[in-house]
């Protein structure tokens, strides 16, 4: 996405990667060995051999035990979720699993699915295959809206009690505030950058304030209910229909929160307005075939977008000391990144003027 360079003197300095003089990071403690000695304590025993998987949030492990199976080892970033927040989750991907949504849901070990070792928290999931789904094909796309719908209508029967909401504070004015009090922003973009985000959250505020004087533009009294979260391309594994357990599979539910449905189904959306529309359109149509959907949240659309571009730069800058960052993001904290940050705002703020999109 990104192929920004930058020389070390234009990286802020507080989000320079880890030195000598400073502590080394929590997950240095997680070596191969420890992983295979938390499993082993749940009954599971490596052969040895194990491969990480694309995960910077957690550290994710597909690895082969003993017997032939395979399975994925995911250890949560400490400090992130409380054990009530992950057993959340994990209940919830549960009930996803009993009514046979194809939701990969961790293992059941010793009477529990989360786990500690060494310090972390880990679970263990059954090793699923698939690739990514291509959403340009209306059928997988449609028969993706009907699984999502399936997602929603579990999603609603109760709520989460320790796991957060989507909401402009978590998502829009507190992360703006932390890079500005950290200092993670490049000084020539710093003003232009706070300008546009404080610009954009005051525009998300009056879309998503049901009282206000513009009607149709208001999102009204949506409903919310538990969600996936973070139901992006890559978190949904396609099998080819005609092999054994064919259509999409859910995986990663990490990112589970309460909010509106849309922010299950605009993440599956690209291209122009014409390619967005007719890819929600069938998205909406096989959602239907479950559950209704709320014509209202299309409004909320741009907002959400904005909101995850604002947090995604507070993300990055607040994991920007766990070595793999600097290695996967070398272009973050850049002049350019912080220029074109600002450049998407004002789009993001254009956009939230226009029509929502219809269906």
């Amino acid at each position: 996405m990104h192929s920004h360079h930058f020389d070390d003197d234009t990286q802020p300095a507080a989000l320079s990667s880890t030195s000598a003089s400073q502590p080394p990071h929590v997950y240095a403690a997680l070596t191969p060995d420890v992983v295979l000695d938390a499993l082993a304590g749940v009954g599971l025993m490596g052969d040895g051999r194990m491969n990480p998987l694309a995960s910077y949030e957690n550290r994710v492990y597909q690895v082969w035990l003993d017997d032939g199976r395979k399975v994925v080892a995911k250890f949560y970033r400490p400090g992130r979720w409380s054990d009530a927040q992950i057993d959340e989750e994990h209940a919830f991907s549960q009930q996803l699993t009993d009514a046979e949504v194809p939701v990969v849901a961790p293992l059941i070990l010793n009477g529990s699915s989360l786990h500690h070792y060494a310090g972390f928290s880990f679970s263990v999931s059954p090793w699923r295959g698939g690739r990514q789904p291509d959403l340009d094909d209306w059928e997988v796309l449609e028969w993706t809206g009907r699984f999502l719908a399936r997602i929603h209508t579990v999603g609603a029967a109760q709520s989460f009690v320790a796991r957060p909401h989507i909401n402009v504070h978590d998502f829009g004015l507190e992360p703006h505030d932390w890079l500005m009090h950290h200092h993670a922003i490049a000084p020539s973009q710093r003003t232009a950058w706070s300008n546009a985000c404080l610009q954009a959250i005051d525009k998300i505020r009056h879309i998503m304030d049901a009282g206000n004087a513009t009607g149709h533009f208001a999102a009204g009294p949506c409903q919310s209910l538990r969600l996936h979260g973070d139901c992006h391309p890559g978190n949904v594994l396609w099998v080819p229909p005609d092999e054994a357990g064919g259509g999409p599979h859910f995986v990663d539910l990490d990112d589970a929160r309460t909010g509106p449905a849309v922010q299950d189904m605009w993440m599956l959306l690209s291209g122009d307005r014409a390619q967005q529309t007719a890819q929600l359109s069938t998205l909406v149509e096989g959602y239907e075939q479950f559950r209704p959907f709320d014509r209202r949240e299309l409004v909320l659309i741009e907002p959400l977008r904005t909101l995850r571009l604002i947090h995604y730069s507070a993300w990055l800058a607040r994991r920007f000391d766990d070595p793999i960052f600097p290695i996967h993001f070398p272009w973050f904290g850049s002049d350019a990144y912080w220029q074109e940050q600002t450049q998407l705002l004002h789009a993001q703020i254009e956009a939230m003027d226009e029509e929502p999109l219809h269906v």
